[in-house]
């Protein structure tokens, strides 16, 4: 009994902000308050007038599409290498691919940019990128090792028997088995990169991402409404980019015939 009572009020604590967006984007005030005043579509509305807004969403776009593409390549190679081949310091370069697991975006945020201006580079969409993909990448590897894993080796070398080569092989018989898996890891890294704040706000140039448009305009209290609106459809997106790969990774399972030791949802 205590343990669903701590379960309960531990999801309501991680959840009621978020179930707060949605009240306060229909309101019709500019108070973020109750009681509320009525129902309106008109921050809604707004989003379509805003062209920085607009410009800050097709940033992000490029850049969660780039990071999520790139992070995924790298993470198919490092996913790959871990699960067939045994090469001196395995384990420790693993360790340090997987290193931005555990520190701090802020610390990697600061690293990045010191390095950047050190070596004179100025600051755009690509380091964003660069710093994105540098996070996405244990998430991919962590995917997609479970895909490889998964998979019958005899398979491949049935392949390599019956003439292909270890290439053809590899994109005629491995890939289309782990697809799954590389969808889920593209749909991860690109909810991951759209929604990130801290490296985007310090390497970003003067093409701002979503997020640091979005902690900008809290500046306002005017706007807060529609940041409130887009906070919705934002969490709408996230939810519905989680829902698609947890559903790729289960099919996946089953493909494979494995057990299921659980997802992201």
């Amino acid at each position: 009994m205590t343990l669903r009572l701590y379960a309960i009020l531990y999801l309501a604590f991680l959840y009621a902000p978020i179930a707060l967006l949605p009240i306060f984007a229909f309101n019709d005030g500019t108070v973020i308050a109750f009681p509320l005043r009525g129902f309106t579509f008109e921050w809604f509305r707004q989003l379509t007038e805003i062209p920085a807004l607009h410009a800050a969403v097709l940033n992000s776009l490029v850049i969660a599409v780039s990071s999520a593409v790139i992070a995924t390549l790298l993470g198919i190679c490092a996913a790959r290498a871990a699960t067939r081949f045994s090469f001196p310091g395995k384990r420790g370069i693993l360790g340090l691919v997987m290193l931005p697991l555990v520190l701090p975006e802020i610390i990697v945020a600061v690293s990045l940019l010191v390095v950047l201006l050190q070596l004179g580079l100025g600051l755009g969409a690509w380091t964003v990128i660069l710093g994105h993909v540098l996070i996405c990448v244990p998430f991919s590897i962590a995917i997609l090792n479970s895909a490889f894993q998964s998979l019958d080796r005899s398979l491949e070398e049935a392949a390599i028997d019956l003439g292909e080569t270890r290439w053809s092989s590899f994109r005629l018989v491995t890939l289309p088995l782990v697809m799954p898996g590389i969808i889920s890891s593209l749909l991860i890294s690109f909810t991951i990169s759209l929604d990130e704040f801290i490296i985007a706000f310090f390497l970003t140039g003067t093409e701002p991402t979503l997020p640091v448009y979005l902690w900008s305009q809290l500046r306002f209290p005017q706007k807060i409404p529609v940041v409130m609106a887009l906070g919705t459809l934002l969490v709408l997106a996230s939810v519905l980019l989680l829902t698609i790969a947890e559903y790729a990774r289960r099919r996946g399972v089953a493909r494979t015939g494995q057990k299921d030791s659980g997802g992201f949802l």
